[in-house]
């Protein structure tokens, strides 16, 4: 078992300082329940569910 980190220690978060902004909003975005739900029903390929995933999340994907 791993020993939780102190979220007062600012070394815990050197690595988050070089982070881009899209790299920081998917730190968040990866561990919000509602969008991990939103991508399993995108990953199994239900109809829509791609659009869907992107529309509520004010996702956009270059291309």
């Amino acid at each position: 078992m791993t020993t939780p980190t102190d979220w007062q220690d600012a070394a815990v978060y050197q690595r988050l300082r070089a982070l881009p902004a899209c790299g920081l909003a998917w730190e968040f975005l990866r561990r919000n329940p509602g969008y991990r739900q939103a991508w399993r029903a995108s990953a199994r390929g239900l109809a829509g569910a791609a659009d869907n995933l992107c529309e509520a999340w004010g996702l956009r994907f270059p291309g």
